[in-house]
């Protein structure tokens, strides 16, 4: 099986931190990555290194047993039988869309009645066959994503890197074009490189999720085990709707905190190092025998409110709520559980 593996890959373009340092890991053969993190955090740069626009200041990326690029030597994109989505669809405007998908085939020299099976396979995939001969500018930009995905289908890649691609769209659109993701992922069985800011889109889509910060990897995992165990402030930051709170608790406490243990410590400023705790809204709850808290912000949501509450020390501690709580007035939470970080 052949894997996707980047070996401690730096690029730095100098005048500063590195984009990229140091990154490590393996996207096994058929896997769906997400690479996720702020702007400016490097996700793109590891993209179009793996792409072959880049070429690495030091490190290697490798598939399999081939060698992609290295300090010394890259192969060109072409070599690669890698496919990429641009946000901007980068689709031609004179061509019809069969036209469109069907260029990487003409440019390998493909034509005839091969041309149009594996073009009117790939535009099935999509649900676009009724659409092959019109153009670009005659769809909506759902529509032109789907092309896109099709136009990277037509050539059975090995890999599709995908950059940002549902940032032009609405959200109705974006939750379209996810299921799209998926089944695309499924049929192609492609190995598929997915760079986001949009945390929602890495945990739906994702098999796997690489969390990057000024150029660094902090933590690679399984969208539910990077959701529920985050390593450090910044992965659990940016994941979920979470309040990270400073909490005394001892140097060797459990990763999972109940309240029990909570309770002495919430809101208090007893003698001890204070620790930072991962709190999600999901697990603050109303409870009689839970304590007081002030209500500074409730938000309609649709199917639930959204909570600020106020610890007796001033931190803010979001919840979930099945009825409006007016601001300013307190009532009883308790938190089942906390994760220190």
């Amino acid at each position: 099986m052949a894997q996707l593996i980047l070996n401690h890959l730096t690029k730095d373009f100098g005048g500063g931190r590195p984009a990229v340092s140091n990154v490590s890991l393996t996207v096994r053969e058929g896997g769906f990555l997400a690479l996720l993190g702020p702007s400016g955090c490097g996700k793109t740069t590891v993209l179009r290194m793996i792409a072959g626009f880049e070429q690495p200041t030091d490190g290697s990326i490798d598939y399999g047993e081939r060698r992609l690029s290295d300090a010394s030597r890259a192969l060109p994109p072409e070599k690669r039988n890698m496919a990429m989505v641009f946000q901007s669809y980068a689709l031609w405007p004179h061509m019809t869309v069969a036209e469109n998908v069907g260029y990487p085939l003409k440019v390998r020299g493909i034509s005839g009645e091969t041309w149009r099976r594996k073009v009117g396979e790939a535009l099935a995939l999509v649900k676009l066959t009724d659409y092959a001969e019109r153009r670009p500018a005659a769809l909506s930009g759902g529509q032109r994503q789907r092309v896109a995905l099709a136009r990277c289908l037509v050539t059975s890649p090995d890999v599709v890197l995908l950059d940002e691609p549902l940032a032009n769209l609405d959200q109705h659109l974006r939750k379209s074009m996810e299921e799209t993701f998926r089944i695309f992922h499924e049929r192609s069985g492609a190995t598929m490189v997915y760079v986001t800011h949009d945390q929602s889109e890495a945990m739906a889509l994702a098999t796997d999720v690489a969390v990057m910060s000024e150029g660094r990897l902090v933590q690679l995992a399984a969208p539910a085990d990077i959701y529920a165990r985050p390593e450090g402030t910044v992965v659990g930051g940016l994941i979920g709707r979470g309040s990270i709170l400073k909490v005394p608790v001892a140097e060797h406490a459990p990763r999972v905190l109940g309240w029990p243990q909570l309770r002495e410590v919430i809101g208090s400023a007893p003698a001890g190092l204070h620790r930072d705790v991962l709190v999600r809204p999901e697990h603050v709850r109303p409870d009689a025998e839970g304590i007081a808290l002030e209500v500074k912000a409730c938000v309609y949501e649709g199917e639930r409110f959204a909570l600020t509450l106020a610890l007796p020390d001033g931190q803010a501690l979001k919840a979930y709520g099945d009825t409006a709580i007016p601001v300013g007035q307190k009532a009883n939470f308790a938190i089942a559980s906390a994760w220190r970080l």
